[in-house]
């Protein structure tokens, strides 16, 4: 297995990190010694290869939709969160390889078993479960979709009139999801000889992701998949254990061990804290190191300089008495997280993962061009094999694996006029069906997405391939300026904008992840009509599981309010660039721009600087748009997030072997012990059964203001015995605090009862929280 990991993707609207798997280069001679010794295939060829239809079984597709919700509950969270959304595609194939063993176990004991538990199974589950929860991603929930709603327009003020709003509604949401989530699978299904053997690209993620299911399918690798499963098991156990106690204790906002000051209460105001969070903590043991130190990096620079100097420019910069959701004041620079701290800027964010995503697109594109150059080049020197010294140059010869996998990849090829047909209809059929969910969205805006759809998903699928770096959200993002200044403000502008944006994010993503795939499949052998079908049927799984899954949080929380647990970072990113991209830029306020234009070119320069200076340099300088995600939502994630990069460095410097094989298991285990916690939470909240306590401290004014609260009430008391009565007639809810030494440790008791009306209720006033 490859071993050298770097950063290698980076998206926002949803903020997708990969780890990129590269092979470690050492002597040439030595390569070649081990190429021939190791040979994945001869370990495999006593183990005939299934048929197509045999690598469909019922097994793998029950087994991925369970994990497809389980999947789907993970990262909605994370993208209704942070938007920091890791590669799962690890703890897919882990799970599936688990569940599928238990399942043969079981029925092989009863003595039914029919068909043996199949590496191309595994591949074929994998696959479904990684398009189910991809919807999740590309469907925008965390993105552009929530950004159409009503809640979102009122934090923007402009441009939330009814032509550019459009609240969310389970039918309508399902339907654009299936409108538009298969065109992309169908786009580039043609070019998949052309990619995967022709060209040879390395999609690191799929090539990964397949010599972890191959070494799942050895006697040894099955004994340590093992281990991880139980180790996974362990995490996953203490993970949800300690979401379901940590409940009992968030009875009201900021309420809980997600609020604990863990460096003072004045950072605490600033959002420096440690939250206490399994998903975080995990998300940093899968990240790269660089990943984690750049978003600590640019929550210091953000929330510890940047913000409290621009807050002191209020009536200079920008009028004082403008409200916060302005985007002609403060809301310009930041967006509100509360009443009691500054809040997030929104237009210099924009303008750093503008900057980085367009540096990312010319050095993809300029990789794109190179390889064909380089691949014209090298077709042209086949046709005359000489070397550069006059002798007749040695033509590399096809390894054993190369063959096989080449002889069953193009075996079972799906027809030319299937995916184009399927394109052809697919693309018909949108065009028609979409302005009837979005009446402002004109069909020939959704036919010129259409026409040049596939141009830049094959620009993106190629260039996925050289560098496993995916700009899907880069091209939703042109989407949204070309599409929104077309149409207009007065003709709905934004809301067009952000529906052309999830038109080609859908197409454009949904084209490279396919690819990935049938890279998976190719080093697995398994089929591509499988892997064609899987991932039909996965997607299928994605367009009800993600929709249902938002409407399940959507009722029961309150997302999109900025300082609730849910604030939906990018839907107010994503509806400002709308605004920008219709209304302009002479609007923002005094020196906005300015900044803007800095910060935009901060994160080209820093990008390009990375790509020049040697790789020992370039390791320790932070990446542009990982920084720029802390910018509005605070450091405290990513404090999360740098602990569990310590966690994982001190694992490796003892034992790196085992961290190696047991990280990812124990950071999966806790995400989704965390992950799947928030299911029977929001069932919890439907049926309006609520925490029992909420835990807050104060500092030791506040702690001075309640202890003379309670000292003049029990002077008002008559005798130790009316008090006790008094104190029986407190209702429910009401505030009791208890002395914390430094602060003040509130609880919040939430019963049934009412005081009597001749009696007056008790109400204690926690400064800066409100009435309890």
């Amino acid at each position: 297995m490859e071993e050298k990991s770097t950063a290698d993707a980076v998206e926002s609207g949803g903020l997708l990190l990969r780890r990129r798997n590269t092979s470690s280069r050492g002597n040439a001679g030595d390569e070649a010694a081990a190429e021939e010794v190791v040979s994945v295939e001869q370990a495999f060829a006593d183990k005939p290869v299934p048929s197509w239809r045999e690598q469909l079984t019922v097994r793998a597709f029950v087994v991925g939709f369970v994990l497809s919700i389980l999947f789907n509950l993970i990262v909605m969270k994370l993208s209704l969160t942070t938007g920091v959304i890791p590669s799962l595609n690890v703890s897919a194939s882990l799970l599936g390889f688990f569940l599928v063993r238990l399942w043969t176990a079981a029925i092989e004991k009863m003595g039914i078993l029919k068909q043996p538990f199949t590496r191309q199974e595994n591949t074929v589950i994998q696959t479904c479960v990684v398009s189910a929860y991809g919807v999740a991603f590309s469907g925008g929930f965390g993105s552009y979709l929530f950004g159409m709603s009503e809640t979102i327009a009122k934090q923007a003020t402009e441009a939330n009139d009814p032509m550019n709003v459009k609240n969310p509604h389970l039918g309508w949401i399902i339907g654009f999801m299936f409108l538009v989530s298969f065109v992309g699978i169908f786009a580039l299904v043609p070019m998949r000889k052309v990619m995967i053997v022709d060209y040879k690209l390395t999609y690191p993620s799929g090539t990964a992701t397949a010599y972890l299911i191959n070494g799942f399918h050895t006697p040894e690798g099955a004994e340590l998949a093992k281990k991880q499963v139980r180790t996974l098991g362990k995490y996953f156990s203490f993970s949800f254990i300690w979401a379901f106690f940590q409940w009992f204790y968030t009875a009201g906002d900021n309420c809980g061990f997600g609020s604990f000051p863990t460096f003072g209460l004045e950072a605490f105001k600033n959002r420096f804290y440690f939250d206490f969070s399994p998903t975080y903590v995990g998300v940093g043991m899968i990240c790269p190191y660089i990943v984690n130190a750049s978003l600590l990096f640019g929550g210091i620079i953000s929330w510890g300089l940047m913000w409290p100097l621009i807050s002191t420019k209020k009536g200079s910069w920008y009028p004082a008495d403008l409200p916060e959701s302005s985007l002609h004041g403060l809301q310009a620079y930041k967006v509100g997280v509360g009443t009691d701290m500054l809040t997030m800027q929104v237009f210099i964010t924009i303008a750093v993962i503008l900057g980085d995503g367009l540096y990312n697109f010319v050095k993809v594109f300029g990789c794109t061009i190179k390889g064909f150059i380089e691949m014209y080049k090298n077709k042209n020197l086949n046709t005359l094999p000489v070397s550069d010294n006059g002798t007749l140059a040695t033509i590399e010869e096809e390894s054993f694996d190369d063959k096989r996998r080449n002889e069953l990849f193009l075996k079972d090829q799906i027809p030319k006029k299937v995916a184009i047909g399927g394109y052809v209809v697919l693309a018909v059929i949108t065009t028609g069906c979409l302005p009837l969910i979005f009446p402002q969205l004109k069909w020939y805006y959704i036919l010129l997405a259409y026409v040049f759809a596939p141009i830049m998903a094959f620009c993106n699928a190629y260039g996925s391939g050289l560098t496993d770096w995916s700009l899907a959200t880069t091209y939703g993002k042109l989407a949204i300026f070309v599409f929104g200044a077309w149409a207009g403000a007065s003709h709905g502008g934004v809301l067009v904008g952000l529906a052309a944006c999830g038109v080609m994010m859908n197409i454009v993503g949904t084209a490279s992840d396919l690819m990935q795939d049938f890279k998976t499949g190719y080093m697995t052998l398994a089929s591509p009509r499988s892997m064609f079908v899987s991932q039909l049927i996965g997607t299928a799984m994605g367009c009800v599981i993600a929709p249902c899954v938002f409407w399940l949080f959507y009722r029961s929380f309150n997302i999109g309010a900025s300082d609730g647990a849910y604030p939906a970072p990018y839907t107010i990113m994503y509806r400002n660039m709308a605004i920008l991209g219709v209304t302009g830029l002479s609007s923002l306020p005094k020196y906005c721009l300015t900044l803007c234009y800095i910060s935009f070119a901060v994160a080209f320069t820093v990008n390009l600087i990375k790509d020049l200076v040697p790789e020992r340099v370039a390791k320790y300088i932070p990446i542009p748009m990982a920084a720029a995600i802390p910018f509005y939502l605070g450091p405290y994630f990513a404090i999360d997030m740098f602990m569990g990069s310590v966690i994982l460095y001190i694992w490796e410097r003892r034992n790196k072997d085992e961290a190696q094989s047991f990280g990812p298991a124990v950071a999966s285990g806790l995400m989704c012990g965390d992950g799947l916690w928030a299911l029977p939470e929001a069932i919890l909240s439907l049926v309006n059964v609520n925490p029992p306590l909420c835990m807050k401290f104060l500092s030791r004014a506040a702690n001075t203001k309640v202890d003379a609260f309670l000292s003049d009430y029990l002077d008002g008391c008559d005798s130790r015995r009316n008090w006790g009565a008094d104190r029986r007639k407190i209702p429910a809810g009401s505030t009791r605090a208890v002395d914390a030494g430094q602060g003040w440790l509130v609880a919040s008791p939430i019963g049934a009862g009412a005081p009597p009306a001749s009696r007056p209720a008790a109400t204690v006033v926690l400064p800066g929280a409100g009435a309890e």
